[in-house]
């Protein structure tokens, strides 16, 4: 990948593990300086630590509760302030847990919607006015098969997530004439969440493996972190707007999606 995004700046969003991890390693190895922001500090800071000390790059890394509206507007503008400049967002944090639907209470799904869709929505509002004074900025939200697929029990992620995926393609719309473009990545990598759900449902994580023409789980810094390498560069400027399914085809057909949960 080389220096694609040298004199960039990113802002990581649950960058210090799983798919977020893997995207911030591949931005800072093309050259880009690193903000992670992680609800546990300690763990952010380890993984810039490491971001500077492989890449050689300008890394930084904050505590931020993202379901703070708050903590979002002070972390995209302190992103800005401290490395001068603010070029890609990245929107990963977020979460889910297995439930029926009918079981959802709104509490349950309103926590769903502050931690995936009003955190995203927040972050690129604060980050519209910076990356428009620059003529350029790089939006990219991390969508899920899950919600794109309807899987089983998962309905408050499935719902907060494909209102992400509605909220992005509106703001490639309005934002384009900016010079920044706002896109959508799905992907299929191992996370600690993932790792956590594959371990209870053994029997599904088999099941979905043999649907996925590639064969095998994706690797977050390998196979999902260069695609976020082009859509933060200039190459993929005249991309905008899109999902783009980095599953191994695992969308293609759906899979089997049915984790463990009380009747």
């Amino acid at each position: 990948m080389g220096q694609l995004l040298e004199g960039r700046t990113a802002l990581v969003t649950g960058g210090g593990q799983g798919v977020g991890q893997g995207i911030a390693r591949a931005l800072a190895q093309a050259g880009a300086a690193i903000v992670i922001a992680q609800r546990r500090g300690e763990e952010a800071e380890r993984e810039a630590t490491w971001l500077r000390d492989q890449y050689g790059v300008r890394a930084l890394g904050v505590a931020v509760d993202v379901t703070s509206a708050d903590e979002v507007r002070q972390m995209v503008e302190d992103t800005a302030e401290q490395l001068g400049r603010l070029d890609i967002l990245v929107n990963n944090a977020g979460g889910s847990f297995p439930r029926r639907l009918e079981r959802h209470s709104d509490e349950e799904m309103a926590a769903a919607f502050d931690l995936n869709y009003w955190a995203v929505f927040r972050a690129m509002r604060a980050a519209f006015p910076i990356m428009k004074a620059q003529g350029y900025g790089r939006v990219i939200n991390l969508g899920s098969l899950n919600g794109v697929n309807a899987h089983m029990f998962t309905a408050a992620y499935n719902a907060s997530k494909e209102a992400v995926r509605a909220l992005t393609r509106t703001a490639a719309v309005e934002w384009g004439p900016h010079g920044i473009t706002c896109n959508i990545i799905c992907p299929s990598a191992s996370s600690p969440q993932a790792q956590d759900y594959f371990a209870a449902n053994p029997a599904m994580a088999q099941a979905i493996l043999q649907q996925v023409p590639g064969g095998r789980f994706g690797d977050a810094a390998q196979d999902v972190g260069p695609v976020a390498v082009f859509l933060a560069s200039e190459s993929g400027g005249y991309t905008t707007g899109n999902t783009l399914f980095v599953d191994g085809g695992g969308h293609i057909n759906g899979v089997a999606w049915r984790p463990e949960v009380e009747d």
